[in-house]
This record gives C-alpha cells, structure tokens and sequence, in this order.
C-alpha cells in the first residue's frame, strides 16, 4: 500500500537526485571552463616561452651585424653610435633569456657572454667619447665575438624551428631538462654554450627604407585640392582599368597624407587629395610559378615607371619573397643618389605584371634640393675609411638621418678583408661616418642591413 509517507519519500529522493544531478553538472560545467582557461593560460605561455626564443634569435643576429658594423666603423662618433646600439641588443637578449625556463640549466656562458657584450659595448662607447679611435686589438676582438654571435643565432633559429615542429609542449621539454632527461633540446643548449669556448677575455627593404612618413610633406602641403573623380581618373590610369571600374571605398584615408582610396576586383590604390599622387597601388594575386628572373622583374618595373611618366629614378635595391621581387627606386639628381625619395615596385615572377607601387617614401621626402659644393673631398673623405675596408667605387648620396634631418654624403662601395661588401656614408661636409650597411646578395635578392 502507498502512503502518503511514500510518496513524500519518493519525492524526496527524486528531489534529492535532481539536485545531485544539477550540483554534478554545475561542477562538471566549472571543471570544464576551468580547464579551458587552464588551457588558455597554458598556450599563453607556450606562446610567451616561443616569442622568448625568437627575441633572442633575433637579438644575436642584430648583436651580429653591428659587431661586423664596427669592424668597418672607423670614427670615434661612428663607433660610438653602434657601442649604443650594442648595449640596447645586448639587453633585450638578456630580458628574453629571462623568460625562459632555464633557471638551473646550465647556461652560465650565455648567460656571461650576453653580459660581456654590454659592458664590452660600455667600453667602447667611453673611448669614443674621448675621440680616441679603435686599436687593432679591438678589431680582433669584435671580429671574434661576431664569430660567437653569429654561431649563437644559428643555433637559436635552429632551436625555434625545432620547438615548432615538435610534439611536447617547450614547458615539458625544459621540465624534462631540469629531471637530466636527453632531447634535442638538451643538445640544441649545449651546443650554444659550447660556442662561447673561445670568448674573449674583455679588459655588440633597401637603404634607408623604414625612414618614412614621420615628417609632413611639402610636396602635398603646397599642392592643389582635387576633386574624388579626378583622383578616380589617376587611379585608372595606375592600374590599367577604366575609371568606372573603380569603386570608392568607405575607408579614407587622413593622417599626413590624406587621400582618396578606390577598390576593384583585389585592387586597392590611393590617391592623395593634395595634388593627386598616387601613393600606393596592391593588386591581390596569387604567384604560383616562376617564370622570370629578377633582372627581367627590375626590367618590368623601370617599364612601368616610364609608362605612368616617372622619370629620374634608379633601382638599387631588390628582394624575392613567394614569387614576387620587389625593387627599390632612389631619386637621382645631378649624380647624386636621394635614398630618402624612395619608390618600391613588387613584379609577379610568374608573368611579370606589377602588382604593387608605393611611393609614400617618395612622396614624404622629396623636394627641390639646391645640393652644396663638398666642403672635403672625395679623397679626404676616403682617408678616414677603415683599414679593413678596400674602395671599389664611390657616389654622392643624400641619405637620412635619426633626427629626420638630410646629409650629403660619399657612398663608398667597399670590399672587406673577409669578403663582405660593405657601404660607407662619409658626410662631405664633416668628414663623419654617417652610416655603415652591409650588402647582403643572395639568389633572387639584394639588401642591406
């Protein structure tokens, strides 16, 4: 028989299992949010621990080329701007190292030889000031810390691209390190450690490319307001279609160089409000064979700078990167090269049409320039050139300078003792080094850095 007791018994239990039932879940429902923030924080430091890697890849092959800087670097103000530059890198290396879960790995030389380089750098920079300039001694030792700086980033960049195809976390791999374990991780540290054996004991897009758009132009300044469809008309004429064919976007475009911005089919081109530039061009497509060479692509590019009625420009500069070369155009006057009138051309490799044009550097930096008489000569300047640095050829150039100002300079291609080649900028008026490039030439590519 039921009773009413029964029932409330029943009821009670049912009670009771439903809320159980709920708690449970509600449980389960934190559990997982839990772990998927877990998770969150977790791949947030993989993350972190990656980025740490490449910092400090980064950072030894920035510590590289300005030691390899001041090997052809024969000034004391020269040496001492790259004794700063040094001292900065030396310092993000070390914060990156920081980041990583290394506290009681071995890694005393790494550590000891980032140090070296600060204060390495410190000395540097104090001789400098008292004008004095580099001895041969210091030669030698700059020569073989950028050996060891440039051996410490191989093997860092090997490491980065070793940790992004494995399968364990870079927290389980150090964690493993710290237990004694073996890995190629284990390897990959000692054999960056093992490239400080020979330390010494210590008693660091073209030319001037990034130096862009951080001045208002005069160029546009005292240039005439035109109106949307005579921007529209340009534009066509840029990207080889009709003007109808370009659509107005809805993003304009302000800042130092307001402009009109138009759109067709993965094209974008701009045009400045201001005298009607065109500041850039990007025609989206796809590269998949390549079919031309990099001098055909410079070829192309020189073409289509004559067609749109640009004239006085000389390629210096170029770079291959998945199927397109992209050429740097300096502005030419009277002989002298303007690095800071820059226009770059990118060339699909495939069938050689162009598929981007930016003249903001150009557009930013040119003006009518009324170019002083040297004050020192050509052969003055080049007595101040490093030992270790042969002359091959030599220009006038007008190149930038950190605070925005212009310098008229030589630019003397030179040959090293090991075989680099090298770019000096000797201002023709102080005879101060100004700037030192290295020319980097590989397959499809010549840069600087």
């Amino acid at each position: 028989m039921i009773t009413l007791k029964t029932i409330i018994s029943r009821r009670t239990l049912v009670r009771i299992i439903s809320f159980s039932v709920a708690v449970i879940a509600v449980l389960a429902a934190a559990d997982i949010v839990y772990m998927c923030r877990l998770s969150r924080a977790e791949r947030s430091i993989e993350y972190g621990y990656q980025e740490a890697v490449e910092e400090l890849a980064q950072s030894a092959d920035k510590i590289s080329a300005t030691l390899t800087k001041g090997l052809y670097a024969s000034s004391p103000q020269m040496m001492q701007k790259l004794s700063s530059e040094l001292m900065s890198e030396a310092t993000n290396a070390k914060n990156a190292l920081t980041k990583l879960p290394v506290a009681t790995s071995n890694l005393e030389k790494t550590e000891k030889f980032l140090s070296q380089i600060g204060n390495y750098a410190n000395s540097l920079s104090a001789t400098a000031a008292d004008g004095t300039t580099p001895s041969i001694e210091d030669y030698e030792t700059m020569s073989t810390l950028c050996d060891n700086a440039e051996t410490f980033a191989i093997e860092l960049w090997s490491l980065k691209s070793k940790l992004l195809t494995n399968d364990k976390t870079i927290t389980e791999l150090f964690s493993e390190l710290e237990d004694g374990g073996e890995s190629f991780l284990s390897d990959g540290l000692t054999t960056v450690e093992e490239g400080f054996e020979n330390t010494p004991k210590l008693i660091y897009d073209g030319p001037f490319s990034d130096h862009i758009l951080e001045k208002t132009s005069q160029m546009l300044e005292n240039a005439e307001e035109i109106s949307e469809e005579e921007a529209r008309e340009i534009a066509a004429k840029y990207c080889g279609l009709e003007s109808y064919q370009l659509k107005t976007s809805e993003y304009s475009e302000e800042g130092t160089m307001p402009s009109y911005r138009f759109t067709a089919n993965g094209i974008s081109c701009s045009v400045t409000k201001n005298g009607g530039y065109v500041s850039y061009m990007l025609r989206r497509q796809s590269v998949r064979s390549t079919n031309i060479t990099s001098e055909q692509a410079v070829s192309f590019a020189k073409s289509y700078l004559e067609s749109i009625g640009i004239e006085s420009m000389t390629e210096t500069y170029y770079e291959t990167y998945n199927g397109v070369c992209t050429i740097n155009f300096a502005y030419s006057e009277d002989g002298v090269t303007c690095y800071t009138d820059l226009i770059k051309v990118a060339v699909a490799l495939d069938d050689g049409e162009v598929i981007g044009y930016d003249a903001r550097g150009f557009l930013m930096n040119h003006v009518e320039r009324t170019l002083s008489d040297p004050t020192l000569s050509e052969n003055e300047c080049q007595s101040k050139l490093s030992p270790m640095l042969r002359v091959v050829s030599s220009q006038m150039a007008v190149i930038p300078s950190d605070s925005v100002e212009e310098k008229l300079c030589y630019e003397y291609k030179c040959q090293s003792t090991d075989g680099r080649t090298v770019l000096v900028y000797v201002n023709t008026e102080t005879g101060e080094e100004e700037d030192i490039l290295i020319l980097l030439e590989t397959e499809g590519s010549v840069l600087t850095v």
